[in-house]
């Protein structure tokens, strides 16, 4: 949209259904959550998938969305030459200290639409990890709730886990 002129080159939107719906200014909170959960996903890698931050997800014409993190499939031009699409994502993971509602209501269904085998919604001002799983045009089937004494492994990368706390919880 952008290299058409339809939207400013640095605006921060996302397409949502066909609708173009600005994104919310990434206050500290959530900049820093973001970053922490980058790091900790980051770091287990092996090379085994690409952890991408606050990039588009190519979901047909009407979707675009923005998730703040996602893990996706190894791909050798690391998604220069396209953005990822739903096949390549191992999980979304969305960051919540304002944005909640919109998470919940405006994306999850598109991504369960989509077939996005598993969201993980950190819920800061809960401190826990929502984790909704197999997904029909309807929506997610499976909801669980992590806490900050839980540990969560990504469906399609159980070998791997996460301590809750680590995750969602405010940097002293």
């Amino acid at each position: 949209m952008a290299e058409v002129g339809l939207i400013a080159p640095d605006a921060r939107v996302e397409l949502l259904e066909g609708v173009i719906i600005d994104m919310m200014p990434i206050g500290p909170l959530h900049g820093g959550a973001v970053k922490q959960l980058s790091n900790s996903l980051f770091q287990p890698t092996n090379g085994r998938w690409v952890v991408s931050t606050q990039d588009p997800l190519h979901l047909g014409p009407k979707s675009e969305p923005v998730p703040d993190l996602m893990l996706l499939r190894p791909r050798e031009d690391f998604y220069a030459t396209s953005h990822p699409v739903a096949a390549d994502v191992f999980l979304i993971v969305e960051v919540a200290a304002s944005s909640l509602e919109r998470d919940r209501e405006d994306k999850l269904p598109i991504y369960a639409k989509a077939g996005i085998v598993e969201v993980w919604i950190v819920n800061l001002p809960e401190q826990q990890i929502e984790i909704y799983r197999k997904p029909n045009p309807a929506g997610y089937t499976t909801v669980q709730i992590a806490r900050v004494t839980d540990e969560v492994s990504p469906l399609l990368l159980p070998e791997i886990s996460f301590p809750v706390a680590r995750l969602v919880c405010r940097p002293r």
